[in-house]
């Protein structure tokens, strides 16, 4: 089954390289989308894919790499959308 979900993420996330790790994460799960730095220091994740791969992605986001430092992960499930790849924005 396929979704797509926003994860926004919250803490030290932003000039720590973590959009980076994210789309090497999602590239191994075959997940699409992107990940961009938002304006109040958090980092939004917009996944498409396998149900059972978001949810490990989502599992993987509230570790973040070794630099990182997570206060929260938010998830909201949006409308299915189709994307090609994983950019970063």
């Amino acid at each position: 089954m396929k979704e797509t979900v926003k994860l926004k993420i919250n803490g030290r996330v932003q000039g720590v390289g973590f959009r980076y790790w994210v789309k090497v994460q999602a590239q191994k799960l075959k997940i699409n989308g992107y990940a961009k730095n938002l304006e109040d220091g958090s980092v939004e994740i917009l996944a498409s894919g396998n149900k059972a791969k978001i949810k490990e992605l989502e599992k993987i986001c509230n570790q973040g790499p070794s630099n990182a430092f997570i206060k929260s992960v938010n998830l909201q499930t949006t409308n299915y959308i189709i994307f090609e790849g994983f950019k970063i924005f």
